[in-house]
């Protein structure tokens, strides 16, 4: 059966604290970033458990909407559908203590990076079983277009030196902020942040053409691409044909110089 949504107050454990406390120590006190509209100020800061209700607050607004899967597929047609089982994989990373997210200084949640740490001992049946208990035939079809894509780009095999890696799972940010910097800074943050935890990989799935050639301008590689056209269904269709100019999933990878800048 599907995992019951995620218990927003949940303990943070011993390990999620160690990680936690190293967040905070990289995290910016405060981020400016400018553009043609009036600069915001926000912060970079750790998302916690205890913040749970509002990352799915920004998240129902706009990814679960603009991502071109989701849209695809019609997962949300209407604006009060809700998937919880898209939720839940969506905040199941947060208890690594490695996701950050954008701050205005009244607190408003501006921007999130929701990641997650993956080592090389963990088994891709993990992703089979959480194909198998999800029981949205929607987002099934989501989830076993990535776990296709983890298998097949077997990242930890294309790098037999790295054992474990952070991996970006969602970027979100409001759309009155977009042109501002902030997925810039929080992918920046997410990286510099991988260095100071000795992480010496940063992989992301992109879905979206934009998505892709954000991550392509800050720095990383393409490893991986499936074009949807190739994804097909037991009757030889594709299984997802989004609008244009969506027309491929890529695996992107940054590898982390562990004793310098980048």
């Amino acid at each position: 059966p599907p995992q019951p949504a995620i218990t927003m107050e949940s303990p943070i454990t011993l390990k999620s604290n160690y990680w936690q406390t190293r967040v905070s120590e990289c995290a910016d006190p405060l981020a400016s970033m400018t553009s043609n509209s009036t600069p915001l100020g926000y912060s970079i800061v750790p998302i916690t458990n205890r913040d749970s209700d509002r990352i799915l607050d920004l998240l129902r607004r706009f990814f679960f909407r603009d991502e071109p899967l989701n849209v695809c597929v019609g997962l949300l047609d209407n604006a009060q559908d809700t998937c919880e089982e898209l939720e839940q994989y969506c905040m199941q990373s947060i208890g690594d203590g490695v996701s950050l997210m954008a701050v205005s200084p009244n607190g408003n949640i501006l921007g999130v990076c929701i990641n997650g740490i993956l080592t090389r001992d963990q088994k891709s049946s993990e992703n089979k079983n959480e194909e198998d208990e999800c029981s949205n035939p929607k987002f099934r079809k989501i989830l076993k277009l990535l776990s296709k894509v983890y298998r097949e780009s077997n990242v930890f095999k294309q790098f037999p030196e790295v054992d474990k890696l952070l991996d970006i799972r969602v970027v979100s940010v409001d759309d009155a902020c977009r042109g501002q910097g902030i997925a810039k800074a929080l992918i920046d943050k997410t990286k510099n942040l991988a260095r100071e935890l000795g992480i010496p990989l940063v992989r992301v799935d992109c879905t979206s053409h934009f998505s892709a050639k954000a991550v392509a301008r800050l720095g990383f590689d393409c490893v991986y691409t499936l074009p949807y056209s190739e994804h097909l269904d037991s009757d030889g269709y594709p299984v997802f044909t989004p609008e244009l100019p969506h027309t491929c999933v890529k695996t992107y990878v940054h590898l982390v110089d562990l004793d310098g800048s980048q």
